[in-house]
């Protein structure tokens, strides 16, 4: 390293900013937060530096042009020699952070795609559904609207397991047409249920924890061979995706799977409530634009239905 002008061998703040390609300004910014500590003053109070303070303000530069705040760039500076991993982790938190803030924006251009494309008497609807939502949106509102729907003695264990499966996940670059169904989605779940129709199936009145958790861990089986089946565009049939849900309700119900309670089952679950509005909104936010509808949990039970009634008539 050349040493510097002086007969100590240090650099004035003026050189190391020449040797760093930096302006002087940037140095003193730098020292005063703390970053670059001067090694002496000369008898005239100017900074003087080290000259391995080079490769510390070349480590500063590159950090912060990497988008490192400056708390996460002194501990870097600070800690590198005695520390493993220090680099790692803050590459990783800013990865993170820049992760989210990216996220946000691609939520936000597609939602001022959809409020610009959409027709006239639309835009207003659609700009106030859209403005609804944070950047990236939130998927509380629907976790709080099927924990208030599930049996209330279900399972910890069971009630995450379903959620995971209810609760889509908005994309990470959505297109217009999944920004407004997830924001309807979130419109959906948020209002008032009124009247005196019951929401919630027959299968949760006599529910406990423990028909609650073989409910549902009978139906997430039933429902992904179902979803086989409807991605390989078969239609509603009988078999085993059929067995595994009718011997789940039996199993609940203290039954065994016979033609008649087969013939039960099948009006009493035509007569449940019906959720399709939220499954089709969730087919339209998951699915691939311009793909085939991606099944859902609620297009799997219809499947499943139409073919337990499909066996019957036959």
């Amino acid at each position: 390293m050349t040493p510097g002008s002086g007969s100590d061998g240090l650099w004035s703040i003026g050189e190391l900013a020449e040797h760093a390609g930096t302006t002087v300004k940037t140095v003193r910014f730098y020292s005063d937060s703390g970053l670059l500590p001067e090694r002496a003053r000369s008898a005239g109070g100017h900074r003087r530096y080290a000259p391995d303070a080079l490769d510390r303000l070349r480590l500063i530069r590159s950090l912060r042009g990497l988008g490192l705040p400056v708390p996460e760039v002194r501990r870097v500076v600070e800690e590198r020699a005695g520390a493993q991993g220090v680099l790692e982790d803050a590459v990783a938190e800013q990865l993170r952070t820049l992760g989210s803030r990216l996220s946000a924006l691609r939520w936000q251009e597609a939602a001022l795609h959809l409020v610009h494309s959409s027709p006239p008497e639309e835009r207003a609807d659609r700009l106030r559904l859209v403005g609804a939502l944070g950047t990236p949106p939130s998927t509380d509102p629907l976790a709080r609207f099927w924990r208030a729907w599930l049996p209330p003695r279900m399972p910890a264990a069971s009630r995450t397991a379903f959620l995971e499966a209810a609760v889509p996940q908005p994309p990470d670059a959505p297109v217009p047409a999944q920004v407004l169904a997830f924001a309807r989605l979130c419109a959906l779940v948020s209002r008032p249920c009124g009247g005196t129709t019951p929401t919630q199936p027959a299968a949760h009145h006599a529910a406990g924890a423990r028909e609650s958790a073989l409910l549902y861990a009978g139906l997430a089986e039933a429902y992904d061979l179902a979803a086989r089946r409807i991605r390989a565009g078969s239609g509603p049939a009988a078999g085993e995706a059929l067995d595994c849900f009718v011997a789940t309700y039996a199993r609940v119900a203290g039954c065994r799977d016979t033609p008649d309670f087969r013939r039960g089952l099948a009006p009493r679950l035509a007569a449940d409530p019906r959720l399709d509005g939220y499954w089709d909104l969730v087919a339209e936010l998951i699915t691939v634009p311009g793909g085939a509808p991606e099944p859902t949990p609620g297009s799997a039970h219809d499947w499943l239905l139409a073919a337990l009634e499909g066996q019957l008539a036959a």
